[in-house]
């Protein structure tokens, strides 16, 4: 990973605030994420549950929104805060919206415990689904 302490102190606090903005009445599970996109920039989110759980909008999910609606496409690195003992890795669903922005990205999960995971997303998803299996999508139906 090309990160520097500053940047990972930064996106770790970026994280951790963001965990305390968390809306999560139904599984008390306060996780807060920042991505560190190419340009320096820093872009956080927390989990926002519904009682509707489908609608349940995940911490990674939000930074990458928050990211995409500043105009920002390239990312580099990914932090995950979970106020645990232990790191936890991103859902399918955070997965899946992350290759979609990001396949080589770096993620790091981080959490209250000394415990702290290191991966890229290629790990985390080697044969995902993305905008590559749709350009030959046309050519089919022709």
């Amino acid at each position: 990973m090309t990160i520097s302490r500053t940047q990972l102190e930064a996106l770790r606090q970026a994280a951790i605030d963001a965990s305390r903005n968390a809306w999560c009445p139904y599984s008390r599970f306060p996780v807060g994420a920042a991505v560190l996109a190419t340009d320096g920039r820093i872009f956080s989110g927390c989990n926002v549950e519904n009682a509707s759980f489908g609608l349940t909008v995940c911490a990674e999910r939000n930074a990458i929104g928050q990211a995409i609606s500043a105009g920002c496409r390239e990312f580099q690195t990914l932090l995950i805060f979970t106020a645990t003992q232990q790191a936890t890795a991103p859902c399918g669903a955070c997965r899946q919206v992350i290759t979609e922005f990001a396949p080589n990205l770096d993620i790091i999960s981080v959490c209250d415990g000394s415990d702290c995971l290191q991966m890229t997303m290629r790990d985390l998803l080697p044969h995902s689904f993305g905008p590559h299996n749709l350009e030959n999508a046309s050519s089919l139906s022709e």
